[in-house]
């Protein structure tokens, strides 16, 4: 067994071994997993995907007279101004009230949302932000207009209720026509298939019973440094597993934390969805501390052995069938059989860019700007309130 702190020396020194997820299951295929433990410290998982629960904590600065805020709206797209006077909260998939109601949108653009703005800000752009007041004895303004950026701005921080899907749905479309999804679009008569997670590669997935990262463990999040700062929404652990400990389907979610001035725009996007609306891509790279034999194991899973469910969105309901379960290696293979018709299959996460984010984080520890944290608690592993099967009809392996 190893310690964290024993790691982190290591870094200081600049002498610790670290490799990318891809690195450890190459050499974990030559040498074996007790070999790799004796040499590996720190193995860098990453991903680059759409995580519409993301948003942005924005504490203004207050205004002379002072004003308590309660509508804002930023390029007239609206933040929840349910907290102190001066501090808000952008959503990524928030959208301007005309779009929301299918209004007149002359002179908007309906594909702008929340992570759009976001975008923008850490980009150091200046965004215009028009406010309404609640009027009273200590906050007598009414109203404010001002334009802002990162750099005028007290805090701007990321935190995310609900990243880092360990694994997720395939989904498609047996239905007549086109559905618009927040996998993209589904061509009817099973046209298409999309897939979201990166999988091999995923942090979650190399992490499969959160033994080796917890509440309080530092991460690379949106270019800058990020903390794992509790379970995220729709947390299911309970999910029904391999024997290999990989969910056969959506299972435990992360909440983040980060600085967003010292990200980078490049690892934080806004994108819209046609006919779904607006999200943000998000880069994420999670360190895995190589702690015991157990951890290499578990890093060591193969595209061959995570599997996902194909769903049909056609049918309008939570519980929706499934034409069965899918290999990762199947999905990346850019085809997969459903019902013995070949459908072509893509992901909705870049590959290439979740790569990058492993490498950029490697890069880091390897220079000794990121050092590893020891968790202050771990995740819970025991909720229940989501049914364990989401999904009706058979839950084969394809």
């Amino acid at each position: 067994m190893r310690k964290i702190a024993e790691i982190n020396d290591k870094i200081a020194k600049k002498t610790a071994v670290v490799w990318t997820v891809e690195e450890l299951k190459s050499r974990v295929n030559e040498m074996g997993i007790k070999e790799v433990f004796s040499q590996v410290d720190v193995v860098c998982t990453g991903t680059f995907e759409p995580m519409e629960s993301s948003g942005a904590m924005i504490n203004l600065g207050q205004t002379d007279p002072p004003i308590k805020i309660r509508q804002c709206w930023l390029d007239g797209i609206p933040a929840y101004a349910g907290f102190g006077a001066v501090d808000l909260y952008l959503g990524a998939s928030a959208i301007s009230d005309l779009a929301a109601k299918n209004e007149n949108l002359e002179g908007e653009n309906p594909e702008r949302g929340g992570g759009h703005i976001i975008e923008d800000l850490i980009a150091g752009k200046s965004i215009q932000l028009r406010a309404v007041g609640q009027t009273t004895d200590c906050y007598p303004r009414t109203s404010f207009e001002t334009i802002i950026s990162k750099e005028t701005i007290n805090q701007f921080y990321l935190f995310n209720p609900r990243n880092l899907y360990q694994n997720f749905i395939v989904g498609v479309n047996g239905g007549e026509r086109t559905l618009y999804t927040y996998l993209g679009p589904l061509q009817p008569r099973l046209g298409n298939a999309v897939y979201s997670n990166p999988g091999a590669i995923s942090p979650l997935l190399n992490d499969p019973d959160l033994e080796a990262i917890g509440i309080g463990t530092r991460i690379f999040l949106g270019g800058g440094i990020g903390y794992i700062a509790w379970e995220g929404t729709q947390h299911f652990p309970l999910q029904k597993r391999l024997q290999n400990r990989t969910p056969i389907g959506p299972a435990s979610t992360l909440a983040l934390i980060g600085d967003a001035k010292q990200m980078n725009a490049r690892w934080v996007r806004g994108c819209y969805f046609k006919n779904y609306g607006a999200s943000l891509m998000l880069g994420v790279a999670v360190p895995i501390p190589i702690l015991s034999e157990e951890i290499v194991r578990h890093c060591a899973v193969k595209d061959e052995e995570i599997v996902a469910p194909v769903v049909d969105f056609s049918i309008p309901r939570r519980v929706r069938p499934t034409f069965g379960l899918i290999t990762y290696a199947k999905l990346k293979s850019g085809r997969i059989m459903i019902e013995g018709k070949s459908v072509r299959v893509a992901p909705l996460a870049s590959i290439s860019l979740s790569r990058e984010a492993a490498l950029e984080l490697k890069a880091l520890i390897e220079s000794g700007e990121f050092t590893l944290t020891e968790p202050v608690a771990k995740i819970n592993l025991e909720r229940t309130f989501i049914p364990q099967d989401r999904w009706g009809g058979k839950l084969s392996i394809e």
